[in-house]
């Protein structure tokens, strides 16, 4: 099926903690999404990629999503290759999205950025019509998202587009909280990770905060561009 916005992303839980509230905000508007998890979090120091597995598809409930997809590319050890990229392409052209939202260049884990670049290369390769690709036994057609856009992770970038979530915010964190093996429980003995600890919660709300108040919203949620882009007339942006 036709999905207007896909987030291809490093890991299982990237999308819901950083674009969530804007593939929400989209499908209120009448927008088909999805998420296409390039890896299943297997290196994660908490939980296990099954019990990951098992929290994606809560948080895709959560979401609304049309389609989440895991590729299985290796938690850590996806390498930006042809083979990876064209099953990348697979899903472009599988899905044909006029946008699509990935990794931040640069971060903390060293996935985020190959994960960017991998992605952002297979949207330009799956464009050109001498690259072949199937999808259950069918020839696929060549297909080029519109617009890529890289959401903004734990390291700060500054953003060149704010998309406000104020309405979305609970659920946001509703759909980051199905992934109870990861972030901070009451009670919770498990392994301490950069993630796991109450303070990550004051970090993500900071955040949002922080990306709201430019544009006078309470949350928001902010975006590196991939190339320029056009618009026809200044009042598209008002």
């Amino acid at each position: 099926m036709k999905t207007d916005l896909l987030a291809i992303v490093a890991h299982p839980d990237d999308a819901e903690l950083c674009c969530a509230g804007t593939l929400i905000k989209h499908k209120k508007l009448g927008y088909s999404i999805g998420i296409v998890d390039l890896t299943r979090g297997e290196l994660g120091s908490r939980g296990s990629a099954e019990i990951r597995e098992m929290e994606a598809k809560k948080s895709s409930q959560v979401l609304g999503l049309d389609v989440r997809e895991n590729l299985n590319l290796g938690d850590g050890t996806f390498e930006n290759n042809f083979k990876n990229k064209l099953k990348i392409i697979e899903q472009i052209r599988r899905f044909q999205p006029e946008i699509i939202i990935t990794n931040i260049t640069q971060d903390r884990h060293p996935d985020h950025g190959r994960a960017a670049k991998l992605v952002t290369d297979a949207c330009f390769y799956s464009g050109l019509v001498k690259i072949e690709s199937r999808w259950e036994n069918n020839k696929q057609s060549a297909w080029r998202p519109k617009q890529v856009w890289h959401m903004i992770q734990d390291y700060y970038h500054q953003p060149d587009v704010i998309i406000d979530i104020s309405e979305e915010w609970d659920e946001k964190r509703k759909a980051i909280q199905a992934y109870s093996s990861q972030f901070y429980q009451p009670n919770d003995d498990g392994p301490k990770t950069p993630i796991s600890g109450k303070d990550f919660w004051d970090f993500l709300e900071a955040r949002a905060r922080s990306f709201g108040r430019p544009i006078s919203a309470e949350y928001g949620e902010g975006f590196v561009k991939s190339r320029d882009f056009g618009i026809s007339n200044l009042f598209e942006i008002l």
